[in-house]
């Protein structure tokens, strides 16, 4: 006669693991944030004054530069704009539309991030191999590429499906966090929002240093970020 033990079920293991990794996902969608401020600072300050991520910003640059008869700026927000497109395009391909059986953080949101690194590593050798020698299309060329990494990560974070969660687009994380400061809601849901925002200062802020007082590394603020994230994300399991 034999018997075999009941099996014992924890109910409460699964959400607790969902918990951490729904933290682990916010923890890194703060890093590449901070790398959209970064890359958004290199931009303006270095690549012609335009932004790689921030796309109302270039229309409206693009408007005042049609408005003022600024050719250059016209040129260069434009070709922003439409780099952050083909950018996007290519990352919808890579991570299809969200499923309701996703697992928290999906496979292919991690091959859209490796896509967008292997841009950001292309964007490193041309930086490095022009950083002596400046030239205003080398410059328009940079800020193409790092427009086009970007938009690869916003189509990335769309995949999780999360109404307001982004890494580049946060006029709508600022209104948001306000409303709900005015309404009184719960710091634990306005957190989330509050760490992208100080994430994306933050880059903003470093990128900004770097561009002026140490521009040979640059890159590192693109890519150190993305291979983190990468190298986590990975292991991440639901």
């Amino acid at each position: 006669m034999s018997s075999t033990a009941p099996r014992v079920t924890h109910p409460h293991v699964a959400p607790r693991r969902d918990e951490r990794l729904l933290r682990r996902r916010q923890a890194l969608v703060v890093v590449l944030t901070f790398l959209t401020g970064s890359a958004d600072a290199l931009g303006f300050l270095a690549l012609g004054g335009a932004f790689a991520s921030v796309m109302t910003g270039n229309m409206v640059l693009l408007g005042l530069s049609a408005g003022r008869g600024e050719a250059d700026l016209a040129l260069t927000s434009g070709c922003a704009i439409v780099s952050f497109i083909v950018g996007v395009l290519a990352g919808a391909r890579v991570v299809g539309s969200a499923q309701p059986d996703d697992p928290v953080w999906p496979r292919r949101v991690t091959w859209a991030l490796v896509l967008e690194l292997s841009v950001f590593v292309v964007f490193a050798v041309v930086w490095e191999v022009t950083l002596h020698t400046p030239d205003a299309g080398v410059h328009l060329a940079l800020l193409m590429l790092s427009a086009v990494a970007l938009g690869v990560q916003s189509s990335a974070i769309q995949r999780f499906g999360v109404s307001g969660l982004s890494s580049t687009y946060l006029t709508g994380t600022l209104t948001s966090l306000i409303a709900g400061v005015a309404a009184r809601s719960p710091w634990a849901s306005l957190r989330p929002k509050a760490q992208v925002l100080l994430a994306l200062m933050v880059g903003a802020a470093v990128g900004a240093l770097v561009a002026l007082h140490l521009p040979v590394v640059a890159p590192a603020l693109l890519i150190v970020p993305l291979v983190l994230v990468i190298a986590v994300s990975a292991r991440m399991r639901a």
